[in-house]
């Protein structure tokens, strides 16, 4: 490999992972909406499953940004761009997970929330696919993200007021504290799709 080889700009790679991350996110909100859909051990195992491939793919980036010595973008940008799109995949895992500990049922405010989750998730990876060849397209897709972003944070506080509404008894007031911790669960998860999104505003800011 030549010297000139050698720094040449890793652009395709970078984009590519970053896109794989960011359809296994989807894949998760995807898993993590049937689940609330039908909660069983079968989806509750492919959510897993997601979260351990997604793990790899951000693996294999951070080896490839530590052995890159010029990057076409901001090392900055990619490593958090990376965690952000990461950490929604984690909180789609952290979710069941919890469910099933706290014996917590899917409900109508968790599909809402995670249909809006999904939906962003979807316009994060379209964001993805058009960066390269359509700043602009993908500009459009990630500002449509935050909006989904601002959505979930609407009916987060419609759940939480809801929930906490009339008098409760003992045991209703264990079954409100469980369905908090979820609603916060996927309100995070909803705060890392924004900060995705950000990321890839800042992005297209910098290289156009």
């Amino acid at each position: 490999m030549g010297l000139r080889q050698f720094f040449k700009p890793r652009r395709e790679r970078f984009l590519l992972l970053l896109a794989e991350q960011a359809e296994q996110a989807l894949q998760a909100m995807d898993a993590l909406e049937s689940y609330m859909k039908k909660a069983s051990d079968k989806t509750a195992a492919r959510v897993v499953q997601i979260e351990k491939d997604a793990d790899e793919t951000r693996r294999i980036l951070i080896d490839e940004l530590n052995r890159t010595f010029v990057t076409p973008i901001d090392r900055e940008d990619i490593f958090s761009l990376s965690r952000a799109i990461d950490d929604v995949v984690d909180y789609a895992c952290t979710t069941v997970e919890e469910m099933r500990i706290l014996e917590v049922e899917p409900n109508d405010d968790l599909r809402r929330m995670v249909s809006l989750l999904k939906n962003a998730a979807n316009e994060i990876h379209l964001a993805m696919l058009r960066l390269k060849e359509n700043p602009g397209v993908a500009t459009e897709h990630a500002t449509r993200a935050k909006a989904q972003e601002n959505q979930v944070e609407r009916c987060y506080r419609e759940a939480i007021s809801a929930l906490f509404s009339g008098p409760k008894t003992v045991d209703q007031v264990m079954g409100v504290l469980k369905l908090r911790e979820i609603y916060r669960h996927l309100s995070n998860c909803a705060d890392r799709g924004g900060e995705a999104a950000n990321g890839i505003l800042d992005i297209v800011v910098k290289t156009t």
